[in-house]
């Protein structure tokens, strides 16, 4: 008779998880914004509000499953900057325009798979090297454009960074996030590959007895998260129709505090593209709110700061609560 609450309270546990604590407060942050202002949840400001962390939010993919991995990469902003910078150089040289994004995304694609080989075949931490190849990267695009500006791209791929689906409201950008965040989220829930991603991160030397491959596996990771930059930097070049050096300087902050605070562990094993997903609309969300109400951009990034703070301290907060409520339990079953 004691078995069934039991189980209803496991089943509770499992629906009020962190992701759905994400999504109750994205719509606390909505409701918040309706209050700040009436324009807030009118279609086109939230159309330009998803619009405009669109880049985050594709790198914000590649980067849970590299998390997933107990890996990182914060030179994605910096690629992204290279990648926009290559898409100038090569438009401004009068190369045809397919070939010119083709390109970009080999660049990215090489860029990521240096972060990978300096990690996997040197033993290198991810967090040191990707500090370096950032610094690189953005130099990189520096040594291509210097200070100068290339903005005369053709209205038919501007039209696709800040265009909408046809009928819609829903920014081109973003429909293309969905349609990749639904293949990530099967990748990684539906497929021994994901299944694999979560056994390398809670224990890599188990993980390779058991026969995995973990350094192809993140090798292949960091590729993909050059390729994710590369791509988010198009977005942003044919969104703002500008290729410049410094476009999306700081953005990796904003990507590596959607994927902690969606709840994907720091030390890996851990995480769902869904929390990820949340996170990113809910940090979007808040700068949007806070940015209609022309709150100084510096206060911007002192939100996203301790929101990244937060979201590493709460789940262990959490976590060490719940070890010793167990621990308590536990005195309690052995005394009686």
């Amino acid at each position: 008779m004691k078995a069934a609450p039991a189980s209803a309270v496991t089943r509770l546990r499992g629906l009020l998880g962190w992701e759905v604590t994400i999504l109750l407060l994205v719509l606390a942050a909505l409701l918040g914004g309706a209050l700040l202002s009436p324009d807030f949840l009118t279609a086109s400001n939230l159309s330009f509000l998803t619009a405009n962390f669109s880049e985050v939010a594709l790198m914000a993919l590649s980067m849970t499953l590299l998390v997933i991995v107990a890996e990182i990469d914060l030179s994605v902003a910096s690629i992204l900057g290279l990648c926009s910078s290559l898409l100038g150089v090569l438009w401004a040289a009068h190369m045809p325009m397919p070939l010119a994004i083709a390109l970009t995304f080999v660049a990215g694609g090489l860029a990521g798979l240096l972060n990978g080989l300096l990690v996997t075949r040197l033993g290198l931490p991810s967090l040191a090297v990707t500090i370096g190849t950032l610094a690189l990267y953005r130099g990189l695009a520096y040594a291509l454009l210097g200070d100068r500006a290339i903005a005369d791209f053709p209205a038919a791929y501007t039209n696709l960074g800040f265009g909408m689906v046809p009928g819609t409201q829903i920014p081109i950008p973003i429909a293309l996030f969905f349609v990749l965040a639904i293949l990530t989220t099967v990748l990684l829930h539906a497929t021994a590959f994901g299944r694999g991603l979560y056994a390398i991160g809670a224990n890599e030397v188990a993980a390779r007895f058991a026969g995995l491959r973990a350094s192809r596996v993140k090798l292949t990771l960091f590729v993909l998260s050059g390729l994710m930059a590369a791509l988010a930097g198009v977005v942003y070049t044919f969104r703002f129709s500008s290729a410049r050096a410094d476009n999306a300087t700081g953005f990796e902050l904003g990507v590596i505090a959607a994927v902690l605070l969606g709840g994907v562990s720091i030390f890996g094993g851990k995480g769902s593209v869904v929390g990820a997903v949340a996170a990113v609309f809910l940090i979007g969300i808040i700068n949007g709110a806070l940015t209609i109400v022309d709150v100084p951009g510096e206060v911007l990034t002192i939100v996203t700061g301790l929101l990244l703070i937060g979201s590493v301290l709460v789940p262990n907060l959490l976590a060490r609560l719940r070890v010793a409520r167990e621990r308590r339990q536990l005195r309690g079953e052995t005394v009686s």
